[in-house]
């Protein structure tokens, strides 16, 4: 009977010592930041459906060890991207995946004050040495064709500027299939959610390591 007694509470530690050893591996993960407004938050969704929880999957189905973080908050706009910058920088993330812009643009702010801040943004990541992928978005047909491609051109001259990757629209490929954005025209369903993570994935993925 003591030995039973002594072979369960051996057990018992083993098991606590792998859970603590699981944990402290995981708090020494690299991140992987998403910082952007309500694509990112996942808004509509349970917070399992945003795309960065998918990223994660992906990444980890691939032998990249990283924590992916969900940093979105519905209705962000660049200048609050701006004010919120600075928790971002104090996570020292391995990268950070950058998607502001859209509420900018819904309600017709100036494009040079949203380049500037998007500009900015970028920029003091890469004053800190964390890798960028930066990701666009596009306005609706009603907002002109003219407003719309000096909005699509932001994007590509901020990335331009600071050398950093672009998927020009998380939507590409995407907007148009079945099931993929919910009932408002704005944002993803779970399975829109998903793809927009395996199209951000092949511009992530030079910027991590593999071990």
């Amino acid at each position: 009977m003591n030995r039973r007694r002594l072979r369960f509470w051996l057990l018992l530690v083993c098991f606590a010592i792998s859970l603590s050893s699981i944990a402290r591996a995981a708090a020494h993960e690299p991140l992987v930041v998403c910082f952007g407004d309500s694509i990112t938050a996942g808004h509509g969704l349970d917070p399992s459906q945003a795309y960065p929880v998918f990223l994660q999957h992906d990444l980890a189905s691939r032998g990249y060890h990283y924590r992916v973080i969900n940093a979105g908050v519905s209705g962000n706009t660049t200048k609050d991207a701006l004010d919120r910058l600075p928790r971002v920088l104090g996570l020292h993330p391995a990268a950070v995946i950058v998607e502001f812009g859209g509420n900018d643009g819904l309600r017709g702010f100036p494009l040079n004050v949203t380049e500037r801040n998007l500009g900015t943004l970028v920029g003091r990541l890469r004053a800190a040495h964390i890798p960028v992928l930066l990701a666009g978005i596009t306005l609706p047909p009603n907002y002109g064709q003219d407003y719309i491609h000096q909005f699509d051109e932001m994007y590509r001259r901020v990335a331009q500027k600071y050398h950093v990757p672009l998927l020009p629209m998380l939507y590409a490929g995407i907007y148009n299939l079945p099931g993929t954005i919910q009932p408002d025209g704005i944002h993803p369903t779970a399975k829109g959610s998903r793809l927009i993570a395996q199209h951000l994935l092949p511009l992530l993925l030079p910027l991590l390591h593999r071990k």
